[in-house]
Formats: C-alpha cells, sequence, structure tokens
C-alpha cells in the first residue's frame, strides 16, 4: 500500500528549487498524456471524416453520373434529372458536402462536352450552387473571393460578368488572375475588353495564361488591338504587342511604326521584334537614320529585321558597320553583306590585321 503521507512529508522537506522541478515534470508528464490522447482523438476523427466523404463522394459520383445520361434531346430536364436535383437541394446546404458535390462536378467537367456540359450548368442552377458563388463575391476575405469567380468560370457562368469585373483592378493580384482568367475563357477575344480599364501590371505568366487560353480555341476573329497598343500601361501594349505577332496583325504597322520612339525599352525592342515578323520595311529606314541613338539590344533587334529585309542599296550601311564594337552585330552584318555581295564578303579575309584593327576604330567613334 502507498504511504500517501510519507510521499506528502517527503516533497515538503525538499529544497524549493527541487519542489519546482517536480511541479514542472508533473505538468510536462500530465500534457503528454493530454496531448497523446487529443492526437488519438484527432486521427479518429479525420479517418471517420475522411471514410464519411469517401461514402458521400462514392454516392454523388453515382447519382451525378445518372443525372448526366438520364437527359434527352429535348434540352429540358427529365424527371428523372429532376428527381435527383431534388434530392441533392439538401445537401448543397452543407458546407461539407457541398465541398464534394463541387469536386466531383469539376471532375465531370473536365471529361464532357456538348449538351452533357450544358446538363452539368443546369444542375449548377437548379441546386442553388450559384448561389454561393455568388456570395462568395461578397466575402472580404480576397482567397475566397478567387475562389468564387474560378467557380463562376469553371461552370461557364456569362451572366455573372457585371458581378466579376469589378474585380478587374482588385489589390491581390491573385483575385485579379482569376477575374482576367474568366473574362478570356468566356468570352474570348471579346473577354479582353479588361485591358481597356486594368491600371495595375499584367505580368507575363498571366499574359502566357491568357494566350494559351486564346490558342485553345480556332478560328477566332481578332479583335481590334490598337486601342492596347496605344495603352498607358506598358504591360498592356506588350501584350498587345504578343497578340499583333501571334495573330499576324499587319494591319496595325502604322501603330507600331509609332511605337519605335515609345519610352520604354522594352516596347521598342518588342516592336522591332513584332515588325520584322510581320515584314514591316517601313520601319528600316526609320531604324537606320536613329541607329546611333539606339541601345545595344535595339541596335541588335534591327540587324535581325535587316537580315530579313535586306535590299542591295543597304550594303554601304551595312559595311559601315562591320567592324562594329558589338560582336553580335559584327557577325549579323557579315551574314547580310555573305547574302547581298559574296565577293565583297570573300575579300574582307583578305585584309590585313592592322587594316582591320584601323576599321574598327573608325566604326566606334562613328
Amino acid at each position: 500500500m502507498i504511504d500517501y503521507q510519507y510521499i506528502y512529508s517527503t516533497y515538503n522537506n525538499l529544497p524549493f528549487l527541487i519542489k519546482l522541478v517536480w511541479i514542472v515534470i508533473s505538468l510536462l508528464a500530465l500534457t503528454i498524456a493530454f496531448m497523446s490522447m487529443y492526437l488519438k482523438v484527432i486521427r479518429h476523427s479525420l479517418r471517420k471524416k475522411r471514410e464519411i466523404n469517401i461514402k458521400f463522394k462514392t454516392e454523388y459520383e453515382s447519382l451525378l453520373v445518372k443525372y448526366l445520361y438520364s437527359g434527352d434531346d429535348s434540352g429540358k430536364t427529365t424527371k428523372t434529372q429532376n428527381s435527383i436535383i431534388e434530392s441533392l437541394k439538401e445537401s448543397v446546404k452543407v458546407d461539407s458536402k457541398r465541398k464534394i458535390i463541387l469536386a466531383v462536378l469539376y471532375d465531370l467537367m473536365n471529361e464532357v462536352s456538348g449538351e452533357m456540359s450544358d446538363s452539368i450548368q443546369t444542375f449548377y442552377y437548379k441546386t442553388g450552387l450559384i448561389k454561393y458563388s455568388y456570395a462568395k463575391l461578397k466575402n472580404k476575405k480576397w482567397h475566397v473571393i478567387a475562389k468564387g469567380i474560378g467557380e463562376l468560370r469553371r461552370f461557364r457562368i456569362k451572366k455573372a460578368s457585371h458581378r466579376v469585373t469589378k474585380f478587374i483592378n482588385h489589390p491581390v493580384r491573385e483575385v485579379q488572375k482569376e477575374t482576367h482568367l474568366y473574362m478570356v475563357n468566356l468570352f474570348l477575344f471579346d473577354g479582353l475588353s479588361f485591358l481597356d480599364h486594368l491600371k495595375t501590371p499584367l505580368s507575363e505568366w498571366e499574359q502566357i495564361q491568357l494566350l494559351e487560353t486564346l490558342q485553345k480555341f480556332e478560328n477566332q476573329e481578332i479583335c481590334n488591338i490598337r486601342p492596347w497598343l496605344k495603352s498607358t500601361n506598358n504591360s498592356v501594349v506588350l501584350f498587345a504587342l504578343k497578340l499583333a505577332k501571334i495573330y499576324n496583325q499587319f494591319e496595325v504597322k502604322e501603330t507600331l511604326m509609332e511605337l519605335l520612339s515609345h519610352t520604354n525599352k522594352d516596347i521598342r525592342l518588342n516592336t522591332i521584334n513584332v515588325l520584322t515578323h510581320l515584314y514591316g520595311i517601313e520601319a528600316k529606314d526609320v531604324l537606320k537614320t536613329n541607329f546611333n541613338t539606339l541601345s545595344i539590344e535595339e541596335q541588335i533587334s534591327f540587324f535581325g529585321l535587316l537580315e530579313k529585309l535586306v535590299m542591295p542599296d543597304d550594303e554601304p550601311f551595312i559595311e559601315e558597320h562591320l567592324f562594329h564594337k558589338n560582336f553580335e552585330i559584327q557577325l549579323l552584318a557579315l551574314n547580310i553583306l555573305k547574302e547581298i555581295n559574296i565577293d565583297k564578303y570573300m575579300g574582307l579575309s583578305k585584309l590585313s590585321k592592322k587594316e582591320k584593327s584601323t576599321a574598327m576604330i573608325k566604326s566606334e567613334n562613328i
């Protein structure tokens, strides 16, 4: 039998520091015991929740597949489909069940198209799922707003555009990105109208995503990109330049010529590259005249244009830069000379080292 009186008496006779150590050890032991029990309860709860979610997911998948294949050619929901919609309306009201239903619908949206895709959209409306997406747009948390816009995009809810467009210049980039993707996914080139009102920079990654989305759809008629080429938002101009190149917008050459004198170097460089792609011979004389005021990068880009659009009367200009201080320009000039005057090109190999050095010094002083 444990003598508690003896233990208590012994404890009381211990020094204060030893007492404190024992108190701390006891508290730690109790904490560890409590945490162990708590973790067991949590693990059990998570396991049960996972099992319930798997059960509901299997049930909802079965119902939704049945819903899709119960449709007919009339375009209206059948009796069986209406019955399934009614049976799931209550589940939609429960947050955890609603998340499972949305996850199943996302998977199905990726696997079906045409009439079945329209049936999923009808289900989204009739079960009231759309109300929860709209509610997310009114939330103060940015990630909830972004999630709501993403749902409306996936289910292709075009009539929500007036609710979504107000987030075009949202302070959080993730919300902006979802808004831009919503517009382009649902309205294609017409959806790019958000560029008219965009005040924040359009990141390179966003531009790539938008272009990838547009290129998924064939036989599209591109809209007028001139206003975006004249935008005060430099990122919008750069995006419009990509559109001009990808979709061969020869009709905007005049506007591109104006961009050769833009204050932003990246825009000037991209403009030269686009004009090269579009065989913008009009740019050649302008760039030749202003060649010495261009940055090295612009000069290299111009020689790239010249290589594609060179004419015999460009030979004096080419000769003038054969010994340019930039090695890349030297190579481009030599390649162009080889194309238009092989004899003169071959004659260069006969120049002495001293003559080449003198020519290079003269070139650097131009």
